[in-house]
């Protein structure tokens, strides 16, 4: 299912329920994924830095949401260090089972989480409001359309954290280039509980969306 702007699926006959559809997505963009050498990492974190610190939004933040990223996803080390540097706040998620706790990332080593294998910092939680702390919040995704629909990791932690901010808080999805699609050709799957993201955020691009609006 070539799309022009995104991935090319070339899915085998799944059934249709929308969480069939999902779970095979995921699986084919981390199979993606895993193929990427550290070289083409590396050099996708750095553009990543150069195209983040560009957005107006983040350039006039106190703090930004962030995440570590896990081994498969578009590293955030090298962003984090230059928010910081910037002196610009960052906070990270906990997870935690009742959903995401948040605390600052001081630049310390991070450590192992309780949940999914998410590095996490090692300070105090925040608390779940410890969001509210942020002036634009950006999330990881597997992919992300041009209507603003994201496909998370299915945990279903954003979804439930999302909604406590206030609707000019931009929520921005990190992706490769290759995994923004055409919602025109290729939708992504959605279910009612999942909120939409305002822009896609890849190494070489920022794009906005409908997203919550």
């Amino acid at each position: 299912m070539p799309n022009g702007t995104g991935i090319a699926m070339g899915f085998p006959q799944i059934r249709p329920e929308t969480t069939a559809v999902k779970s095979a997505m995921r699986e084919w963009i981390r199979a993606r994924r895993r193929l990427l050498s550290t070289a083409k990492r590396a050099e996708t974190a750095s553009a990543l830095v150069e195209t983040a610190l560009e957005i107006p939004e983040i350039q006039a933040a106190q703090c930004v949401a962030l995440y570590a990223a896990k081994a498969t996803e578009p590293e955030t080390a090298p962003l984090r260090s230059a928010l910081r540097r910037l002196g610009i706040g960052v906070v990270l998620p906990l997870v935690r089972p009742t959903g995401l706790e948040w605390s600052w990332d001081t630049g310390r080593n991070l450590a192992r989480g309780a949940g999914p294998g998410v590095p996490e910092p090692a300070g105090p939680s925040l608390g779940e409001r410890g969001l509210l702390s942020a002036d634009v919040v950006l999330v990881p995704a597997l992919a992300v359309d041009t209507l603003g629909t994201r496909l998370g990791q299915g945990g279903g932690y954003y979804d439930r954290t999302l909604p406590l901010l206030d609707p000019g808080v931009p929520v921005i999805a990190v992706v490769y280039d290759d995994e923004v699609l055409d919602a025109a050709v290729e939708p992504l799957p959605s279910e009612h509980h999942d909120i939409p993201v305002d822009a896609a955020l890849t190494p070489l691009r920022l794009l906005r969306l409908p997203g919550r609006s």
